[in-house]
């Protein structure tokens, strides 16, 4: 092993005059570090915080998703934690004051007309709340001039946010400027931008700042995707479609959904999705938003062979299992062009004003994470051709894909801009990885006292006497009363492990399987007239059509009731989230309620990943 080369202290009293000059020019030294550091040392000293000793602004902030640091073939100097979720990082203080609140705070169920939301409410039109623009350039600035501009400016950026706004007041939002960076190429690239939304809280990741700058600034075209609509009624469906277009006359709304569910009883809280592999297959929307398409570039594009595709797919989910599946290994022997664009969000490039080049429509796909970018396009393909996850951040760059020789698909890494909104209503939305958050239990709060949680999993209080009413439930509560239930337990003291349950309610409710839905502006007065409106009837026989067609393209059903014990399959999906998700998606072996059985490998010679020493029967718990 080779000698390490020595580090004088006049080296390191010269790296110490570099540091506080670049901190007196303005420059933010986490910024730029990860700006130009290809190495990652400086996430290796500074694990989770960033923090800025400047004199005019300082920011704490928290690092999550960091991703080891793997050396391959061909990818010199390469970071991987490049494009990490940047958050302002909460003190000890306010994490402390919140575990009180989840403790001592008596839940009462709200009325419905309280879950409504305006727009305005969430993003103040007109006030700092934007997100950051690319800075002007020319051709006579250097790379590093181009980079010191872009960091000064988002300094500036944040510096308005926080001198306007309380950081309680304040929701989470991206300070990484390299992710922000990604959002300028990509809007730059693209032809029509698809903002992705999740139906059940669409006004949170839609951003007025971004629909201005895309339809009055750059002149371009925004379609609306309300992804996710098998988890809302069909009548909220209908309902945010028309707030949207109201507020916002520019935009084309499109519904999507990329694997719709069977059934949207209550009581599938203990029903767990079982994807199967022509899951990709079954998306639902498709052709709504190729009509959107055609409505814009109005014959200027070709986009017969996107129709085709459509067509050739739809045939292709009615077929038996074995058929569909010869036609997927046809189609893998074609070229799929995938391009993972890196360091070309940071060249200096003149954002190119001609619309359609060369015949090809450029479509970007922007939104917060845990939309469904990434599903989206898995579902226009037909197959898996992007790497999914339910973690937020899991996309890192953006990256190209040729849906058809005309139409060019980009998907852009999530990002959260600045608002308003409540911190824990964002974490019941998915943007914020589960796994890291200090104090989940006001989040099962904020859930609890929307949606009636404890009748649907069948909670006991952890106080109550026989003979004697129910106790009063608050936040911690249920989730010592989950805790019980599943037989969470610390490992030292064997007491409830309520942090453990708590996590477990969030992905409950981010997966959909615990639902809850933000409604619209006048939403409970007139609900019987949106139960029956036109539309309404129309998504729901949609959502029943494409329901059957996975029924008979699976030959059976996709879920399967059963509550499985928490040393089963549920604690280790926990875990990773992100191993069974992003290789194929294969078809779980299903165990018989009782007695112990072997691990029986799939066709293509891989285990299933269930704990079958471990499954009971709901009455079983």
């Amino acid at each position: 092993m080779p000698r390490k080369r020595p580090f004088s202290a006049k080296q390191k009293k010269k790296q110490l005059q570099d540091k506080r000059e670049r901190k007196r020019q303005g420059f933010q030294d986490g910024v730029r570090s990860s700006s130009n550091s290809r190495s990652g040392s400086h996430d290796r000293h500074e694990d989770h915080t960033d923090t800025s000793d400047s004199e005019s602004f300082s920011l704490q902030v928290r690092k999550l998703n960091q991703q080891p640091q793997v050396r391959k073939p061909g990818e010199h100097g390469y970071d991987p934690n490049r494009y990490r979720l940047h958050f302002e990082r909460e003190s000890r203080e306010e994490v402390e004051r919140r575990k009180k609140i989840a403790r001592e705070k008596i839940l009462e169920p709200v009325p419905e007309a309280e879950m409504e939301v305006d727009i305005e409410d969430v993003y103040k039109t007109g006030s700092a709340l934007d997100f950051p623009k690319r800075p002007l350039w020319n051709y006579q600035m250097t790379k590093d001039q181009l980079l010191t501009r872009e960091e000064k400016c988002f300094r500036e950026y944040l510096e308005s946010i926080y001198s306007t706004f309380q950081p309680s007041q304040l929701s989470y939002f991206e300070h990484n400027l390299e992710t922000w960076r990604q959002l300028w190429r990509v809007l730059e690239m693209s032809d029509i931008v698809l903002l992705i939304t999740d139906i059940r809280h669409p006004v949170i990741s839609f951003s007025p700042a971004l629909y201005d700058a895309v339809t009055k600034q750059m002149k371009k075209n925004i379609i609306l995707v309300l992804n996710k609509i098998d988890l809302a009624p069909p009548s909220l469906v209908v309902a945010w479609k028309y707030y949207f277009k109201s507020r916002f006359p520019e935009v084309h709304v499109v519904c999507f959904t990329s694997y719709p569910q069977q059934d949207q009883d209550p009581s599938a809280v203990f029903k767990k999705r079982r994807k199967r592999r022509k899951g990709w297959s079954t998306a639902m929307g498709p052709d709504q938003l190729l009509s959107a398409c055609e409505s814009i570039t109005a014959g200027k594009v070709d986009l017969s062979s996107w129709k085709e595709k459509i067509e050739r797919d739809a045939a292709s989910a009615r077929l038996p299992l074995e058929d569909s599946e010869e036609e997927e290994d046809d189609d893998d022997g074609a070229a799929v062009l995938v391009e993972h664009q890196t360091d070309v969000a940071m060249e200096a490039g003149e954002p190119s004003q001609e619309l359609y080049k060369d015949g090809i429509l450029t479509v970007g796909c922007v939104g917060f994470p845990n939309v469904g970018k990434s599903s989206l396009i898995n579902g226009l393909v037909g197959r898996k051709v992007v790497s999914v996850s339910r973690t937020p951040g899991h996309t890192k760059y953006f990256q190209t894909y040729f849906l058809t020789p005309t139409v060019k698909l980009c998907d852009c890494p999530g990002l959260i801009f600045p608002s308003l909104v409540d911190r824990q209503q964002q974490i019941l939305a998915g943007i914020y990885p589960i796994s890291q958050i200090q104090e989940p239990y006001t989040s099962v709060g904020y859930l609890a006292v929307r949606i009636p949680v404890q009748a649907l999993l069948k909670l006991r209080h952890p106080d109550t006497e026989p003979g004697k009413p129910e106790p009063l439930w608050c936040a911690w509560d249920v989730c010592e009363a989950w805790a019980e239930k599943r037989g969470y337990k610390t490992a030292k003291g064997a007491r409830n492990d309520v942090y453990r349950a708590a996590n477990s309610l969030l992905r409950l409710a981010v997966d959909g399987r615990l639902c809850f839905c933000m409604r619209p502006p006048g939403y409970a007065a007139h609900k019987a007239t949106w139960e029956r409106h036109p539309e309404t009837a129309e998504i729901s026989a949609l959502q029943e059509a494409h329901r059957q067609d996975g029924k008979h393209s699976s030959g059976e059903e996709e879920e399967e009731e059963d509550e499985i014990s928490s040393s089963g399959e549920e604690e280790d999906e926990e875990k990773d989230r992100d191993a069974d998700e992003e290789g194929e998606e294969e078809e779980p072996f299903t165990a018989p309620k009782s007695g112990p059985s072997l691990a029986v490998p799939s066709r293509r010679g891989k285990f299933a990943g269930q704990n079958l020493f471990a499954l009971l029967g709901e009455d079983e718990c």
